[in-house]
């Protein structure tokens, strides 16, 4: 899993990027103006001269201010060098510039093309100017909300400016998909850098051709920019020298306070992991305990964000006995730690702390994301080996099988590989703000570009939202354990392809036989729905695939209270996606109380409820436990 994870707010919540209600950051008082102003409505603010010069002074001051903090890491050889990637996409490029240079008949239709979609773009202008209502040449995404202001359909101007974007952006697009004999993951990479730089280049990012943002400069005479210079700056000291931007009040929350309240106790640790049970809330709880296995490159208590939107509170609520293993933020101290450790150390010494607690020796694992990876992982080991403490488990968007696996793939090749080993190799481990800025660039136009435009352009601060905190919380990753899960999964499907070993054993997905829930969400950015279908079809036992409605976050944080989105469940059997799809039967609300038929219908049988500890262990701490709070 991932920041991430690249995540969908719920409906209910304020949109992501939205403008915080909060009064405005203070800048210096401004020169009081010779004569007052007249009055005026929000909407009518006019442009105050003397008001304006004194804020580009200001402007001029803050920028020196992010200029320093930008250079300051710099100058004291601290930074991070961007000669590899900068190399690497320049070597990308010139291979689509070799396909389209080598004959100039292709470059001339090429130039022709776009000068000719530009033509049409100043047609319509002129169209429009005379009061006519021509067709767009090029019209935005009915999502795209770069373009939502008024002020892009009611100006020619800007419209104009909006659709040559789009041409040039479409044009661009073409000459990648166009660009013959390519190698596949070549043209991937190709694909998705068009599409981060005209994302980058869009219109809507820059004041000056953005109608909404020349708006907000008039009305405030400048001061958004002052104040948006001014966060710039913030950002970039706080991130070192690189930009760190926010995509949420980051005081506005803390674990243990008003995140992860769910009431448990730390039973068990060692150098990896926390491992936490949570306190029963009903007379009696299923026999059958569940161990959640979360991902690593983030922290688990997205599963247990507030008391409504937590998986864990409503299992508990629901008389599952809960416990949960909490990673370690690990540091250059772990930077051997493999994924076999990860196996040994975190999902065995659990599954034997379980064992001790509850007095039951065959237990439910639930694995997300990357979790889940590892989880299937030690399912073939323990297949191989014998082992039979897992009697069922639930996959949440688990890859298995890594063909499909998306746009995540473009950042995974020998030559960037190679580059980051050896950093990783210098520091120990990968920084979490690496794999959190992979992740955002999966939807930069939803998790990166809102917020330039939001908080350095209009100067304001981002909206209050639990779940991007969780999205800016990232953590570390040990060298060793990502090598692997890189090289295994992503660079050559080893585990798919029964080619992958932990710790000295072959791992087979076809041996593993038990009855599996495995969960996919239908806009998942970072474990695609086919890729999840593919991957559970590896396994030999039962499987319950389910496809819940939204993304990767949302579509597994969604408590039937809220009743929002949908699941489809019983599609046909078989290899094909598409046909699973065509047969599959939608299901209005949440998919939980789906797994909890499920998990019933396999382990019905209920005992008195369990104390923590089970009387055998003592607890270590409240939950959520010291290992969560560890911030990189």
């Amino acid at each position: 899993m991932t920041s991430s994870a690249a995540p969908s707010a719920p409906p209910s919540e304020p949109a992501p990027g939205a403008a915080s209600s909060a009064p405005p950051v203070e800048v210096a008082p401004a020169a009081p103006p010779a004569k007052p102003a007249a009055p005026a409505s929000e909407g009518e603010k006019s442009l105050n001269v003397e008001v304006f010069a004194h804020n580009l002074a200001q402007l001029v001051e803050e920028s020196g201010k992010a200029v320093a903090a930008y250079l300051a890491p710099r100058e004291a050889g601290r930074a991070d060098d961007l000669a590899d990637d900068i190399a690497d996409a320049l070597k990308t490029v010139g291979h689509v510039a070799e396909y389209w240079m080598a004959d100039p008949q292709r470059v001339v239709e090429a130039q022709t093309r776009l000068m000719g979609g530009y033509l049409s773009v100043w047609a319509n202008t002129m169209k429009k100017l005379a009061g006519e209502e021509p067709q767009p040449v090029a019209a935005p995404d009915p999502k795209d909300a770069r373009f939502k202001d008024e002020g892009w359909r009611e100006s020619p101007i800007f419209d104009a400016l909006k659709q040559a974007y789009l041409v040039t952006s479409n044009w661009a697009n073409d000459m990648v998909n166009e660009a013959e004999g390519l190698d596949p993951h070549v043209r991937h990479k190709a694909e998705f850098l068009v599409k981060q730089i005209s994302n980058a280049v869009s219109p809507s990012n820059f004041v000056l051709t953005n109608p909404e943002l020349i708006r907000e400069t008039l009305s405030s005479s400048g001061e958004n920019l002052v104040k948006g210079m001014r966060n710039l700056a913030e950002d970039l000291n706080e991130g070192g020298g690189t930009l760190k931007i926010r995509q949420t009040d980051m005081t506005a929350f803390e674990v243990g306070r008003n995140l992860a309240l769910t009431p448990g106790k730390v039973i068990f640790e060692n150098e990896l992991m926390q491992l936490i049970q949570y306190s029963p809330t009903t007379a009696s709880v299923k026999k059958t305990p569940v161990l959640i296995v979360p991902p690593w490159i983030n922290k688990f208590y997205i599963l247990d964000l507030n008391p409504e939107k937590s998986l864990i509170k409503w299992l508990v609520d629901h008389g599952v006995t809960v416990f949960t293993i909490s990673w370690v933020n690990p540091d250059a101290r772990l930077v051997a730690k493999g994924f076999d450790d990860y196996m040994r150390d975190g999902i065995m010494a659990a599954l034997d702390t379980v064992a001790i607690a509850s007095g039951e020796r065959r237990v439910h694992t639930v694995g997300y994301c990357v979790g889940g990876t590892l989880l299937a992982c030690t399912l073939a080991y323990m297949a191989e080996t014998g082992d039979d403490r897992i009697a069922s488990t639930t996959f949440l968007t688990t890859q298995i099988d890594f063909t499909h696996a998306g746009d995540l793939k473009v950042f995974v090749d020998e030559d960037q590989l190679a580059v980051m080993e050896r950093k990783m190799k210098q520091m120990g481990y990968l920084e979490g703000s690496k794999m959190a800025s992979a992740f955002n660039m999966l939807r930069s136009n939803d998790l990166i570009w809102p917020y330039v435009v939001n908080n350095y352009m209009k100067g304001k601060a981002p909206f209050p939202f639990d779940l991007l905190y969780w999205n800016a919380d990232s953590t570390r990753m040990p060298a060793a354990n990502h090598s692997y899960y890189l090289r295994n999964c992503y660079l050559s499907n080893n585990i798919a392809k029964g080619k992958a070993e932990l710790a000295g054993v072959k791992l087979d997905m076809h041996k593993v036989t038990i009855p599996v829930y495995s969960l996919a969400t239908r806009e998942d950015h970072i474990a695609p729905p086919k890729s999840v279908y593919v991957g559970a079809n590896l396994l030999s036992g039962p499987v319950r695939y389910v496809l819940a409605g939204s993304g990767h976050i949302a579509g597994v944080v969604n408590p039937p209270v809220k009743n929002k989105y949908q699941y489809w469940s019983d599609g046909p059997i078989g290899p094909d996606f598409d046909l699973w799809m065509e047969g599959a039967q939608e299901h209005k609300g949440s998919w939980w109380p789906d797994w909890l038929n499920w998990f019933s219908s396999w382990h019905p049988d209920e005992v008195p409820a369990r104390e923590v500890g089970g009387g055998r262990l003592t607890a270590i701490e409240d939950a959520p436990g010291r290992y969560v709070k560890e911030r990189s």
